[in-house]
């Protein structure tokens, strides 16, 4: 099966036992990876885990992860953040018994060339042993870390927020959101909130009133949303998930501020799932607000599926919409 991702085709150039039992961290949805013989893996992404997972591979999810054996090594494919790619570095020489063999494997517009300082910074070992595809691979083994989680908290529309380096629009809120938020109506009643980072939207829909239930593909955002509601004494249900999969009911709303990037690539695939699934869940008279950057093509999208579509603030970069019937 042929590689078809640039890290994937540098690791292909490797002899092909080299990560035999290995554990595969945090790694892309590569054609041949997925479909190149069984692999143990581990990520904070719920789609992506349910495509490994679909693909017959041993999948472990979420920010606690138990394994059943210590791999024979760990390859940590490098996250589009480096404060990101370092808390994934020192969650896994906390997991792992010392000495673990470690190799990193990542883009260089990604940023993966600053990992020799870092490694450095970490009293890590590290040499690079490929370099191919506009991507390195580097070589290093666990060490023995101090605790620090990197959760971090902040205040901004009168609410305490907390984060994570792997958050969406980690230490601040993002100018879209922040329309949406200035946008919506008073909502009560069930209201969904699809993509929910680090809770801002969830909690203010809560302190509003609203019988809240929010939604992210990614562990440490749901992680986010909870310790967020907990910081202001305010409670919804928050569960890990691929936009409306495993949904039930319907709400009087569906609020989201949808991502729009698969890594660094512009991949709107899930939020055109979104928009086609979302009259499913709305009970009548119930509306869809969606943000998003001005350039994409959702305005079609939910013309298509919704018979009442208008634009409800707007401005050079971004649009909030109002879907429904």
């Amino acid at each position: 099966m042929t590689m078809t991702t640039p890290m994937g085709q540098l690791l292909a150039r490797q002899p092909e036992a080299r990560f035999a039992d290995w554990l595969l961290v945090a790694p892309p949805a590569d054609e041949g990876l997925l479909h190149g013989g069984a692999r143990r893996i581990l990520t904070l992404d719920h789609a992506v885990a349910a495509l490994w997972r679909r693909a017959g591979h041993e999948v472990h999810e979420g920010l606690e992860f138990a394994l059943p054996a210590t791999p024979a090594g760990v390859l940590l494919f490098w996250p589009k953040t480096l404060a990101l790619g370092r808390w994934w570095i020192e969650e896994l020489c906390r997991q792992l018994p010392l000495g673990t063999p470690l190799m990193i494997v990542g883009e260089h517009h990604g940023g993966v060339r600053r990992v020799p300082k870092m490694l450095e910074a970490l009293g890590m070992a590290c040499q690079r042993v490929d370099n191919a595809r506009r991507c390195s691979l580097f070589e290093s083994a666990t060490v023995a870390m101090a605790e620090d989680d990197q959760w971090e908290s902040f205040e901004a529309l009168a609410l305490t927020l907390v984060s994570h380096p792997g958050v969406f629009g980690h230490g601040r809120v993002d100018e879209g959101t922040q329309m949406l938020l200035a946008a919506l109506p008073e909502l009560h009643g069930r209201v969904l909130e699809i993509g929910c980072g680090d809770g801002v939207i969830a909690a203010t829909l809560a302190r509003g009133g609203a019988e809240v239930t929010a939604v992210d593909s990614n562990h440490l955002a749901v992680e986010a949303t909870r310790r967020t509601l907990a910081a202001n004494g305010l409670e919804a249900a928050v569960q890990a998930g691929d936009m409306l999969e495993g949904i039930e009911g319907r709400f009087e709303a569906i609020v989201t501020n949808p991502p729009f990037h698969q890594e660094r690539q512009v991949d709107t695939d899930p939020t055109r799932r979104l928009i086609a699934s979302a009259a499913r869940h709305l009970v009548p008279g119930g509306a869809l607000y969606l943000v998003a950057n001005a350039f994409l093509p959702y305005r079609a999208m939910l013309e298509a599926n919704f018979s009442r579509v208008e634009v409800i603030s707007e401005d050079r970069r971004f649009r909030v919409y109002r879907a429904g019937s």
